[in-house]
């Protein structure tokens, strides 16, 4: 029986380390946002790479859906899956997915904003994805009956070990000290994306240093990261503690 975790977050989140990281597991695979091509070919986002995305994806949401509802590449026990619920624009969603187990990976506003904007052009909240996944938060715990797991890129770097114990602990699934050290250089599972956003975790073996002061931001970076704070803030209250 394939163990499907769903680990949502907005971008410039530390994701694809975490992805890294379960990948260096020998008993999980790993997929790099699945939806994002079906996402960028319904809205047109001007993204980096966005054509070549589209092209070498599957687009289609129910067939996307299908897949990652069914058994693990390569026959793995786990299956982690990097989503992110700001893509989920089309006709399926979290409540799609009731077999994956659902966990949320959070970091401040003002870090992703200071991130992404090196990256790409931020012209509105929604771009970071915070309220949507604050929505699909309350809605497993809505479904579920208890909050499921939560844990910030803040903790994740200054203790990725007792960190990452924790989330095993909370998605039932046993700790592997491998999770804290992977291969260098892009990885086969990446997205073609991947070219432009990946260059820092592809120069890594590891998860970075434990982070510093927060960043200064001002006009609009400041109004969209205080846009962004009261999802982030509902979100962290329920934050695997460390």
């Amino acid at each position: 029986m394939t163990i499907r975790i769903a680990m949502w977050s907005g971008p410039r989140n530390i994701s694809t380390a975490m992805m890294r990281s379960f990948g260096a597991r020998a008993d999980c695979a790993v997929s790099d946002e699945p939806f994002y091509g079906a996402f960028l070919k319904a809205t047109g986002e001007p993204h980096p790479l966005a054509a070549e995305t589209i092209a070498n994806m599957d687009c289609d949401w129910q067939s996307v859906l299908a897949a990652q509802s069914g058994g693990a590449p390569d026959g793995q026990p786990l299956w982690y899956q990097k989503h992110m619920p700001h893509h989920m624009v089309g006709p399926v969603g979290i409540a799609d997915m009731p077999d994956h187990r659902h966990a949320f990976l959070i970091r401040s506003p003002a870090r992703v904003v200071a991130s992404y904007r090196a990256k790409n052009e931020l012209r509105r909240p929604e771009m970071l994805g915070f309220a949507q996944l604050r929505n699909y938060f309350e809605t497993v715990a809505d479904r579920t009956g208890a909050v499921p797991p939560v844990i910030d890129s803040d903790d994740i770097l200054a203790d990725p070990a007792k960190s990452l114990a924790a989330l095993c602990a909370a998605l039932d699934i046993p700790w592997d000290p491998a999770m804290l050290e992977w291969q260098k250089g892009p990885h086969p599972e990446d997205g073609v994306w991947g070219a432009h956003w990946y260059d820092k975790v592809n120069a890594s073996t590891g998860f970075g240093a434990p982070p510093g002061e927060l960043p200064e931001l001002d006009g609009d970076y400041a109004r969209v990261a205080d846009d962004c704070r009261a999802d982030y803030l509902t979100m962290k209250a329920h934050a695997l503690t460390v």
